[in-house]
């Protein structure tokens, strides 16, 4: 897709926004492969200050305090309500999903000229196994992510609703670390550093200091995506247990994202066009890096994989753009509620148009999913 150019001093380009002018240049997205500390911890400077408030009126803001009742009768255990004593046979799986595929998995045109030329099923398979554990080590990670953002809104937002809302999220999201984790730990067969897209949206989240961007971070764009995601793997995956861990994360995923929408609704109402042209542009990068960080760099970088080959395949996956865009399906109508796709002149909308995604606006906002306004957890509801 051809790149808009506009001359207008206030509009950054891409290069300044993502430091690459072709959003698609596959290139310099496999470029960037994450990579652990050897020390096995990851800082990152935290710069926002901690707002205690005297107003302890609950339920001044009925929404907030309605998704705050929700949250409290939708709780679930994750030691007991998953049936972890299921088998999974994950080689058996990536050996049958190869062979229902054809000899070439990718197909013929796509892997001509490249390294996956001379594949065969035990290196198909291989790398079928590796891309799961690369899959749920990012839900991993990620889910540790909005466990630290969730808990900086509890610490940073000045409204008594949303920080007793927050601090149910920051339990849901320790449990699903615990699930992803434990479900690495007992079913897979390896786990994957973060992805460096992944880190340093983060990272970028974590150390702004504005409370209502790393609700924007978060619970729009990280756990927007994160759903869209979880749904694609629950609609596809055979295996039972994941199935019903993705359906009970999602479940709790919806109020999240709901209770951003409900919260920033209020906020940018009062915002100046400047700083609303800031959300956009946050928007727009972190909608970027949150797509670039589905490519898998750290697979085709264990796999010795060129970035040249590895770009010239995605580039030609005839599947690629419609898997792409359909990661925004949650996304792109939340911002459209926020008011942030046609604020001032519409700037991310040409952008999310530049993406291929905007065909998504009229999709339902989350504010009206089934999970997030559901009465009790996911497992009295046998979802």
């Amino acid at each position: 897709m051809a790149i808009i150019n506009d001359d207008r001093p206030d509009m950054p380009s891409n290069f300044e926004l993502i430091g690459r002018t072709d959003i698609n240049d596959y290139e310099a997205i496999f470029d960037l492969v994450g990579r652990e500390e050897e020390s096995g911890l990851h800082f990152v400077k935290d710069n926002c200050d901690a707002a205690f408030t005297w107003d302890y009126n609950k339920g001044f803001r009925p929404q907030l305090d309605k998704l705050y009742e929700k949250a409290k009768r939708s709780q679930w255990n994750g030691t007991t309500d998953l049936p972890w004593e299921t088998p999974v046979d994950q080689e058996g799986m990536a050996t049958k999903a190869y062979r229902e595929a054809g000899q070439r998995p990718l197909g013929e045109a796509l892997i001509a000229g490249t390294a996956f030329e001379k594949w065969g099923e035990k290196e198909w398979v291989q790398f079928s196994m590796e891309y799961q554990n690369w899959t749920l080590s990012q839900f991993l990670h990620g889910e540790q992510g909005a466990l630290l953002c969730t808990a900086k809104i509890v610490e940073t937002v000045p409204w008594i609703d949303a920080k007793y809302y927050a601090a149910t999220q920051v339990m849901d999201e320790a449990r699903h670390v615990e699930v992803f984790s434990r479900y690495l730990d007992s079913k897979l067969s390896g786990h994957y550093p973060m992805n460096g897209h992944l880190g340093l949206l983060l990272d970028d989240v974590v150390a702004d200091s504005r409370w209502d961007m790393t609700y924007l971070g978060m619970q729009i764009m990280v756990e927007g995506l994160a759903l869209a995601a979880f749904g694609f793997l629950h609609a596809t995956t055979e295996e039972p247990l994941l199935k019903q861990l993705l359906r009970y994360v999602m479940a709790d995923e919806a109020r999240h994202v709901a209770f951003g929408v409900l919260s920033l609704q209020e906020i940018y109402r009062d915002m100046d066009s400047h700083e609303i042209r800031e959300r956009q542009e946050f928007a727009f990068e972190a909608a970027l890096r949150m797509r670039d960080r589905m490519q898998g760099q750290e697979v085709w970088d264990r796999f010795g994989i060129s970035k040249k080959d590895a770009a010239a395949v995605t580039l030609m996956d005839p599947d690629r753009p419609v898997f792409q865009s359909a990661l925004f399906s949650k996304i792109v109508p939340n911002c459209k509620k926020l008011g942030l796709l046609d604020a001032g002149d519409g700037w991310l909308r040409e952008k999310f148009t530049e993406m291929g995604c905007i065909q998504y606006e009229d999709f339902e906002d989350t504010t009206l999913d089934a999970d997030a306004n559901a009465d009790s957890s996911p497992v009295e509801r046998n979802v």
